[in-house]
């Protein structure tokens, strides 16, 4: 690997591992796309499984950006481990039904209807519409159910359920910091199973390079965690330095990017 190659990706993960401290969304949305392309222009990774690497790599990366994440975010007070506790299990099970049901799903409805919704609870957070005052989270029967649901979904539309964790626990009047860093702690448990699905999976795949672990490139993860750790403590100051209607505005620029992405990939290929 050249010393550009190498700058190219210390650069990625810098970008990343900024912007999931910042939003609690764990980075694979800059993460996937980019690795996919840098891997295939590297062309020593076997032309079928490049997007595997990339998810496989991406996931792992994200269990210490998380990390170094949770760190901050808890010496705010922004975490609500009660929430994280309750949520991640429903989410962990349903992200397991989501892939058992993937197949038999129409992909291209379901995305349909998926943008609509999440252009709608982006307009509401860019225009920062206030949730009802009485409203707030429900008991932990509730939270465990909109964790199922959560799972499931960003599973069948491959998204990652922080995308919905923070609007879900925004919208309970969770104050925007709390439900990033919350957000920022349930990703840590499903980089964790996510990272060991894509090891399993790819091991003893053949025509992989050298350094890898499944579908986890360790080269790259080193040089990505080096970045990421350093710059994911400075995203998540930040959040709890700027406005929230700053903050929310963001998130919803983040939601309709994430939507606009995801409905490409689906139309375009035949």
């Amino acid at each position: 690997m050249t010393i550009l190659w190498i700058a190219e990706y210390l650069a990625l993960g810098a970008f990343a591992g900024f912007f999931a401290g910042m939003l609690g969304i764990g980075g694979g949305l800059v993460l996937v796309p980019a690795l996919t392309l840098m891997f295939a222009a590297q062309g020593q990774f076997p032309t079928g499984e490049t997007l595997h690497m990339a998810l496989g790599t991406s996931m792992a990366s994200i269990i210490f950006t998380a990390i170094a994440s949770i760190r901050t975010h808890h010496n705010h007070r922004a975490i609500l481990w009660d929430v994280v506790k309750t949520i991640t299990p429903g989410i962990l099970l349903g992200t397991g039904l989501g892939t058992l049901f993937a197949s038999s799903v129409p992909a291209r409805p379901l995305a349909v209807f998926f943008t609509f919704f999440v252009c709608g609870v982006a307009l509401q957070m860019a225009l920062n519409l206030k949730p009802k005052p009485t409203r707030e989270l429900p008991g932990s029967l509730g939270i465990a159910g909109v964790g199922l649901g959560i799972g499931v979904l960003s599973s069948l539309v491959a998204i990652g359920g922080g995308s919905l964790t923070v609007p879900f626990l925004t919208w309970c009047n969770v104050r925007v910091q709390s439900a990033i860093g919350t957000s920022a702690a349930v990703g840590l448990p499903i980089a964790l199973g996510g990272t060991l699905g894509y090891v399993f999976n790819g091991w003893g795949q053949t025509g992989l390079p050298a350094g890898s672990l499944g579908y986890v490139y360790l080269p790259v993860l080193a040089i990505l965690v080096m970045a990421t750790i350093v710059t994911a403590p400075f995203g998540a100051r930040l959040a709890h330095r700027l406005p929230v209607a700053t903050l929310k505005r963001l998130f919803a620029g983040i939601l309709i990017l994430l939507a606009a992405k995801m409905l490409w990939s689906l139309f375009s290929t035949r």
